[in-house]
């Protein structure tokens, strides 16, 4: 935990300097190539960073060292792509592939001179070594440039190893805010307003049709919930009247109740109700406080849809029911088709057909009833398409 600080805070003291470094040391190191190699080469500056680790990950380096005293060195290392890339220009493409431990003396010296030749151009940014008998911060500032060959477009990498003591950066600091945060009050964003929930039984959503009415139970037509990613508050609302329905369900759910033969029939889920997705401005958002009374009269005018485990099963308009929210059905949302339940229809129907194959299972003997009727096969317009394994019930639901 105390390293992760330290390195934070280190990474924002070069945030606030990387200006100064991105504008002193590229163009030098450019100028410094260009006149010891002839222009042919392009320096791109692409990290500052105090963790040198990163960018030495599987690259093999030409390490030159150059001491300034007893307790300060400049590093310049140069990687085996670059090297070879330096050595191409200078001496001619190689037959051969580059390999930097094969390096002669002539072409270790070409290196190590172009990095003398850096340092001399870049050290007019090091401060002169403090009067110190012993160094205590060995804090280093590495900047890491690509190399790119402009004919090839082949690059490699160049570091330079700065001691953090010798540098004296400029820090660009805040002036203050450069904007008031009611700039954005009128700023839109996209949130989600919740009706409601209730139990609902399988067979229930099995006959769901356009025109039913689903009224909730767990709803307050003076309050809905308003969910903006992970964040969730209730809201009081004026509720529209124009949306009552006064509606009797009793004789309805009798008959439902009538229809539930099984025991998945029987399982009951929750539903809920969410309208789809509702604008408000973050001034609307920040003004939100318990107890205080929101102005949605916008969202009854947008679809609210209905949901088992979030997957969606139908689509309607807000009614009122008494005192509870409801949702009038004009959509019911097909179910997919998809192959795993097509097969399970297909081996219905062949259980079906061979169970109903009289030659196959009926007893030999002076007993078989010749004019025995097949059993009648299913209407394809009446096969069932809902699927149970749509969702994932719980053992308290069962």
């Amino acid at each position: 935990m105390i390293n992760q600080k330290i390195n934070s805070i280190d990474y924002k003291e070069l945030y606030s300097q990387y200006n100064w470094f991105s504008n002193a040391y590229p163009p030098l190191v450019q100028s410094a190539c260009d006149e010891f190699f002839l222009p042919g080469f392009r320096f791109i500056l692409v990290g500052i960073s105090k963790n040198i680790n990163p960018l030495m990950d599987k690259d093999a380096y030409f390490v030159t060292k150059i001491r300034i005293d007893k307790q300060h060195d400049v590093f310049f290392r140069t990687s085996e792509k670059a090297v070879g890339l330096i050595l191409d220009r200078v001496l001619g493409k190689a037959n051969s592939r580059f390999n930097l431990n094969k390096l002669t003396d002539l072409e270790a010296k070409i290196i190590t001179s172009f990095n003398d030749y850096m340092f001399n151009a870049t050290s007019k940014f090091l401060a002169p070594p403090p009067p110190t008998l012993k160094r205590i911060n060995f804090d280093v500032v590495h900047l890491t440039f690509l190399i790119k060959d402009v004919d090839s477009n082949a690059v490699g990498k160049f570091v330079i190893t700065l001691p953090e003591i010798l540098l004296k950066p400029e820090n660009i600091s805040s002036k203050g805010d450069k904007f008031k945060y009611g700039d954005f009050t009128k700023s839109e964003i996209d949130i989600a307003v919740k009706v409601g929930s209730t139990k609902f039984k399988l067979i229930d959503i099995k006959n769901i049709e356009v025109d039913d009415i689903v009224v909730f139970d767990n709803s307050n037509i003076n309050q809905m919930v308003m969910i903006f990613r992970d964040y969730e508050k209730k809201l009081n609302i004026n509720p529209n009247l124009g949306l009552v329905l006064p509606v009797d369900n009793d004789e309805g759910e009798d008959n439902m109740a009538e229809e539930n033969t099984n025991l998945w029939d029987s399982i009951e889920v929750e539903m809920s109700a969410q309208f789809d997705s509702v604008k408000i401005t973050l001034g609307e958002l920040k003004n939100i406080e318990e107890g205080l009374v929101v102005d949605l009269t916008s969202i009854y005018d947008n679809k609210v849809t209905l949901s088992v485990e979030n997957k969606p099963i139908a689509r309607g308009e807000l009614v009122i029911v008494n005192d509870r929210y409801g949702v009038k059905i004009d959509e019911v949302i097909t179910k997919s088709s998809s192959g795993e339940q097509n097969e399970t229809v297909k081996e219905e129907d062949n259980f079906d057909k061979e169970f109903n194959n009289a030659d196959d299972f009926a007893p030999q003997g002076d007993n078989i009833q010749e004019n025995s009727s097949p059993m009648p096969e299913k209407p394809a317009d009446e096969e069932d398409e809902f699927d149970y394994s749509d969702f994932e019930l719980e053992d308290e639901d069962i």
